[in-house]
């Protein structure tokens, strides 16, 4: 009687380790944030065309500014200084007063893009310029939009 209480007790003393180690309904933890920073990474484009949905891309780079600037962009530290300055706001990086440029007058038009997040909000812009010459002058000598 000794010998089976012993290898009862002892089968018992099994199931609850295999019980413990068995998972039953886990309960998942909800997710934290991973970083403390908020995501900024762009995707800049050069285009031939009249808008950002029929533009033919011609260039385009990565820019990532958080935790710290990268990307394929050619002067990544650069242009998240300078998108930080103007609070991610493209429309400040192009120069409308171009009067006193000299250009043609053909009608080629380039348009540049930016899409992705910056600070954790979504940016969707472009910017169409009636020629190549006319983009250099509204973009003037800004890192961001000039890679």
């Amino acid at each position: 009687m000794r010998r089976t209480l012993r290898i009862a007790g002892v089968a018992a003393s099994a199931a609850a380790c295999v019980l413990a180690a068995t998972p039953g309904t886990a309960q998942a933890e909800a997710p934290g944030p991973q970083s403390l920073y908020a995501p900024s990474a762009l995707v800049l484009t050069v285009g031939q065309g009249e808008d950002a949905n029929s533009a033919a891309v011609e260039r385009a780079v990565t820019l990532i500014c958080a935790p710290r600037p990268a990307g394929s962009h050619p002067s990544p530290a650069a242009a998240c200084a300078e998108l930080t300055r103007v609070d991610g706001e493209f429309a400040s990086l192009v120069n409308n007063n171009t009067s006193d440029i000299i250009c043609t007058k053909e009608w080629r038009p380039v348009t540049v893009t930016a899409n992705g997040v910056w600070n954790g909000k979504r940016v969707g812009w472009s910017a169409t310029f009636s020629n190549r010459c006319m983009m250099k002058a509204g973009l003037g000598e800004g890192a961001v939009l000039n890679f």
